[in-house]
Formats: C-alpha cells, sequence, structure tokens
C-alpha cells in the first residue's frame, strides 16, 4: 500500500508539473508580442478583365504584389506544403517529428543534413527579418510560429508566406516572382515553373535563375525528384518539366496605360480596376511607337478609344513612349489643353440642325464675308459660292460655320461643349466667332466626350476609366437624335486619306493655327476613336495637317480595335431626307445675319438664263466680278482665267454654267443647246 500510494504521490505530482508546465507554455506563447502582419504592397492598376496593367514598387523599392490562394496554381500549392512542410496541416507551428529527425541527422552525420522549420516558422522569420543563425533566433522564431497558429488559420498563414517569400532582387511574393521571371501570373504556372519557385525562397540570391541558372536548375530538379518520390508529380509530367529551359534574365513588369494608371492611383486604394481592355491598350501603344518611330521632328501622338455606348474608355496611349527624351514621353497629351482647329464643326452644324436653322441640303453661301471687323477665310484662301450645307461640312469650309455660329450666337456653342461635360478654355473668358475655328482650349478626352454624345443619338455620355458609373451622373441632351444622326450621315462621306476606306466610319479632322496640332476623330455604331499628333512643346510642326497626319493613324486605329466596323443606326423616323427643293422654304437657303458682302459678284451678259441655241457650242461673257473666274460646265470645271468671256463646247440639251470670281461669289444660267 505505502508503495501505491508512493505512487500516486508522483503521478500527482507529475501531472501537476506537467499541468504547471503547460501553463507556463501557453503563458508564454500567449504573452508573445507579435510583429505586424500587415506590410506595404504595391499598388496595382488592372484593366477590365483584372490583368495587371501597371504596378507601383512599394516604398523601399521592393516589388510586392498581393496575392490570396486563389490566385495561385494549385499544383504550386500542393509542391510546396509538400517540399517544404508535408504535416503543415497537422501541427501547430512547430512539426516536433521533423525537428528530431534533424536534430537525430545532425548528430550522427556531424552537420546539418535536413532542417526543421515549418512554413509558419519560415513565416514568423520573414514577418521580423529574425536571422537563423543563433539558437536565440531560431527560439524566437518557435515562439512567433506557436502564436500565430493561435490567432491565424492554415490559409492565412499560406497566405503571409505568398506575400513575403523573397525570390531575389527586389522581388517578394510569388505573384511578383511570377510575374518577372515568366511574365505571366502565378495561376498558369506550369509544373517546371512551380519547381523553381518552391526552390528559390531557400537561398534566394544563390539561385536566382537570372544571374545564376545551374544553381536554379539544380534546385528545381531536386524539387521535382521530391514531388515524384512522393507522388505528387508523375513521370510523364517529371519529364516534361526537366526539358523546360530555366528563365535567363528577369521580364519588365506591365507597364500598360502608364499615363493613365499615374493619373488615377490618388492613394485611395491599393488597387484600381479600370474599363482599358488589355489587349487593346498594348495594340495601340505599338502603333502610336510605329507612327513616330521613323520621325525626326519630336511630333509626338496620343491616342483614345472609347465605347461610346457604355461610356467606357477602352484604351487611352498618352503619348509614343513612356519615357523623359527629347519628345517629352511623360507628358500625358490625352490632357493637354490644345486649338482644336475644325474639329468643333460639326457641334456647331448639329446645334443648327437642332434649332431649325438649316437642314444638311439647305444651300449656304461660302463668300468673302466681313463680322464687325472679323473676316475669316477658308483654308485653301478660295471660296465656292453658294453649296449645300453638307459640302460645306465634308469641305471643312470656315466661312459658312462662321455664319451659322454668328447667327446662333457663340454662346450656344460653350453651352453645347459644357452639355458634353467639357469645360472649355476660353482666352480672355468671353467666346467670339473665332471659337468656330478653334479659337479656344480642350483636350484629346474633351473631343472624345464631344464625338461620343453625337455618336449615342446626341445625349451626353458618361465617359470615364472605371467600371463603376460615376456617382450622379445624369445624361444631358446636347441635340435631337435627327440631328445627331444627320451629323454622323454627312461624316462617314467626308473623303479618305488616300489607301483607306473604311466605309462606315464618320470622321472630321482638324488643324490648329500655325500647323500646332493635327486632330483626327471618329465614331462608328459603337467605338469613338480620337487621335492628335504634334509636339508636346506646342511649337508649330511644319506642313501638319489633321487629314495627313491624324487621320491615317485614326483609321489605323480602328483596323486595330476589331476586325468589322459596327454599322450607325438607320434614321430616326422624324429625319427629313428630301433634296434641296423639296424642304420647306425657310430652309432652302440659309440668310446669314450682319454679313457684308464686299464686292459685287459677277453677272452673266450673255446668254440668259433659258435661252435656246443652236448647236453645240455657245459663246458666254460675264460682267461685273473680280478675275480671275472659274468657268463650270454641269458642275465639272473647265477652265480658270482673267477673260471674261469663254466657248463652251457642250452636248445637246439643258446646260448649266456657272462662274465663280476670285471673291467666291458666283452666277449661274441655264439653257438648252439644240
Amino acid at each position: 500500500m505505502k508503495r501505491v500510494g508512493a505512487a500516486l504521490i508522483c503521478l500527482s505530482a507529475g501531472l501537476l508539473a506537467f499541468a504547471e508546465g503547460r501553463a507556463a507554455l501557453d503563458h508564454w506563447i500567449d504573452t508573445t508580442e507579435l510583429p505586424s502582419l500587415m506590410a506595404e504592397t504595391s499598388v496595382e492598376v488592372l484593366d477590365r478583365d483584372g490583368d495587371l496593367l501597371r504596378a507601383y514598387t512599394v516604398a523601399d523599392g521592393r516589388w510586392r504584389l498581393e496575392a490570396a490562394i486563389e490566385d495561385v496554381d494549385p499544383d504550386y500549392m500542393a509542391m510546396l506544403i509538400a517540399y517544404e512542410d508535408q504535416r503543415f496541416m497537422r501541427h501547430h507551428g512547430v512539426d516536433w517529428i521533423a525537428v528530431a529527425r534533424a536534430v537525430g541527422q545532425a548528430v550522427t552525420s556531424g552537420e546539418i543534413v535536413s532542417g526543421g522549420s515549418t512554413i509558419t516558422m519560415q513565416v514568423a522569420r520573414l514577418l521580423e527579418d529574425s536571422g537563423t543563425g543563433s539558437w536565440q533566433g531560431k527560439l524566437r522564431q518557435v515562439r512567433v510560429a506557436l502564436a500565430l497558429e493561435r490567432v491565424l488559420d492554415k490559409e492565412q498563414i499560406l497566405t503571409l508566406y505568398l506575400n513575403r517569400a523573397p525570390f531575389g532582387g527586389n522581388l517578394e511574393g510569388v505573384r511578383a516572382a511570377s510575374l518577372a521571371y515568366f511574365g505571366k501570373p502565378p495561376l498558369r504556372l506550369t509544373t517546371a515553373e512551380a519547381a523553381l519557385l518552391v526552390a528559390l525562397p531557400q537561398s534566394p540570391e544563390v539561385r536566382r535563375p537570372d544571374r545564376n541558372p545551374q544553381n536554379a536548375e539544380a534546385a528545381r530538379e531536386r524539387v521535382l525528384e521530391r514531388m515524384l518520390g512522393q507522388e505528387v508529380a508523375d513521370t510523364d509530367t517529371f519529364a516534361a518539366a526537366q526539358t523546360e529551359p530555366i528563365p535567363s534574365e528577369r521580364q519588365d513588369f506591365p507597364a500598360l496605360a502608364p499615363h493613365l494608371a499615374d493619373r488615377v492611383t490618388d492613394g485611395s486604394a491599393q488597387r484600381y480596376w479600370l474599363t482599358i481592355d488589355g489587349d487593346m491598350q498594348r495594340r495601340l501603344e505599338r502603333l502610336a511607337s510605329e507612327t513616330v518611330r521613323s520621325r525626326s521632328d519630336r511630333v509626338q501622338v496620343a491616342i483614345m478609344v472609347a465605347d461610346h455606348t457604355a461610356g467606357e474608355v477602352l484604351a487611352s496611349v498618352g503619348s509614343a513612349s513612356y519615357e523623359a527624351n527629347q519628345s517629352a514621353g511623360f507628358v500625358d497629351l490625352t490632357q493637354a489643353v490644345r486649338s482644336p482647329g475644325s474639329t468643333l464643326k460639326p457641334l456647331i452644324y448639329g446645334l443648327a440642325f437642332d434649332q431649325g436653322m438649316v437642314h444638311p441640303e439647305t444651300l449656304i453661301a461660302d463668300r468673302p464675308v466681313d463680322f464687325d471687323g472679323y473676316a475669316p477665310r477658308n483654308f485653301d484662301g478660295m471660296y465656292r459660292g453658294e453649296l449645300r450645307v453638307r459640302t460645306a461640312l465634308q469641305l471643312s469650309l470656315n466661312i459658312p460655320v462662321v455664319s451659322l455660329l454668328d447667327s446662333m450666337g457663340p454662346q450656344h456653342l460653350v453651352w453645347g461643349l459644357r452639355r458634353t461635360g467639357v469645360q472649355p478654355d476660353i482666352p480672355g473668358g468671353k467666346p467670339g466667332l473665332a471659337i468656330a475655328l478653334g479659337g479656344l482650349g480642350v483636350s484629346l478626352e474633351d473631343l472624345m466626350r464631344v464625338y461620343a454624345s453625337i455618336a449615342h443619338g446626341g445625349t451626353q455620355v458618361d465617359l470615364r476609366h472605371f467600371a463603376s458609373p460615376t456617382e450622379g451622373f445624369a445624361p444631358r441632351r446636347i441635340m435631337g437624335e435627327v440631328a445627331a444622326w444627320e451629323l454622323a450621315d454627312i461624316l462617314r462621306e467626308v473623303p479618305r486619306p488616300a489607301g483607306y476606306l473604311s466605309e462606315g466610319i464618320a470622321y472630321k479632322t482638324g488643324t490648329s493655327y500655325g500647323h500646332r496640332d493635327a486632330w483626327a476623330v471618329g465614331f462608328d455604331g459603337r467605338h469613338v476613336v480620337g487621335v492628335w499628333m504634334g509636339r508636346a512643346d506646342g511649337t508649330p510642326v511644319s506642313g501638319a495637317f489633321g487629314g495627313e497626319l491624324a487621320a491615317p493613324v485614326m483609321f489605323e486605329a480602328f483596323e486595330r480595335v476589331k476586325a468589322e466596323i459596327d454599322p450607325i443606326p438607320a434614321p430616326p423616323e422624324a429625319t427629313l431626307i428630301v433634296g434641296t427643293s423639296d424642304l420647306p422654304r425657310p430652309l432652302q437657303r440659309f440668310r446669314p445675319r450682319g454679313e457684308v458682302v464686299l464686292e459685287t459678284g459677277p453677272e452673266f451678259a450673255f446668254p440668259p438664263s433659258g435661252a435656246i441655241v443652236e448647236g453645240r457650242s455657245v459663246f458666254a461673257r460675264v460682267n461685273e466680278g473680280a478675275p480671275p473666274f472659274t468657268w463650270l460646265a454641269n458642275g465639272d470645271v473647265v477652265l480658270t482665267s482673267r477673260e471674261r468671256e469663254m466657248q463652251f463646247d457642250l452636248g445637246l440639251g439643258f446646260q448649266t454654267l456657272t462662274v465663280i470670281d476670285s471673291a467666291g461669289q458666283s452666277a449661274r444660267t441655264e439653257i438648252e443647246l439644240r
């Protein structure tokens, strides 16, 4: 009995000691001061599909891109656990079996054969950047690992490893490593790539594939062999993985839409989801680079593409190259405020259509005029007399559009711009007639808003870069859908640059005063594309015209956006599609207000209108008007001369003779040859 009593006393003492030891251990673990579990991660800008457009290093210059377990290939996760910590899901931070094995191997062999660190212990070391060379450092890792397992689940611990593990140089985390070494996210890793990334964190600098490819390949081989032995990989997979080459250099991190990325990253978030189509952005950045590659005059280019049916910006190219060079590649030229040249003319005509001032088939005068001292001239210095509004816009004539703006008032154009969301820069703050020809400042993005609104049936578009609609946006009507369709119908017949057909695209070009800016903006039934070309510093570019410089780039951009053009919708039911003579009388001819005709126009002295002439030849004479005269027969130019007399050889039947003098004023006579 005495022995039994003594045994019970010893057992009780042992249990008490164990309980006190366990309590002390729990207290030791629970009172552990844990390092911060938060770490600064790279700010990321993502495209509409969630793919990386651009990332930024953290404050210390490291690439540390956030990754969740679902962002990583499952085979990589299986390899990581099988290679680094087979009992990860069962232990509580320290694998005592592995520790005992490591100690036993060290004693029998006289050197360290295997380590006992678990993934949790590695996370503890990474969180504190603590060393492993001393027993104090190892003990600290054990304590932190045990404490981590009490406050985090296994998935959270794995996530910390995925984001903190070192992969050589300034790469931290599996996502940064996968992008740098393989140029793709870790969700799409091959077996060989996954094996290399499993091996790197153990000795990231020694095994860096871009500097020590032999070491990297040997480390990858060891991982693959162990995976084969543990049946994580089969023999075919193992053999295929061995043949994959080791990456010889680091790849650049994505830097698509860099100007836009700089603009949207305001510090309010770690990730910014944009409406940009990454593949389209890449194609158009390549187009921008190709456009200026052979030029030596510091010309830059900016390109934008938007879906006007949804208001989403799909591509935004701020310059041909994002670098500090003589062409100022760092400047975002989609935002540069410049003179728009003739690109606002469609808006003026659309407002005039909507107000019932003119119709596309209305006759309008193109002749010398003076508006209280302002006497605009056409770009080519010529005048064409009376012609249809449709033709005046297609030829981008200056005098007709200024006459319209004079009648409606310059403030109406400013009103129209503001309703599209544009805040124009108006010199002196008060608009004059010169704004019709580019006498104000807007950006390429501003023009995209204007043309998107026209393409969208005359209704303001919520043009935006972010996926979510702009808070509080309420679309405003700029013009009626009939006026908007009439503009599209006119602009899709504007002559194309040589070599481009592109039927179905409505577009307009513009050239600012002094050839500083060349513009082209076009749209179809879904997309609007805008191009600006010029110098970033605003100095003139000799011979730069929107039609010759920017328009070909715009049409090329359309080809890179999609294979087929989306048709412009059919005309609204209320559209009046008739010829000039069938228009209501007030709409047949536009009569400007306040114009002063500078000279008396030419008049036919012979033949009088309605005359019947025998034969196929007719003699004509003109009085008044200023030579030289341009003579036309049935609309075709026959000759330009200073003579007031002309002999026409014509066919039998009704004929129309027209003469235009140097001032652009015209006269016409209609005769019959028998």
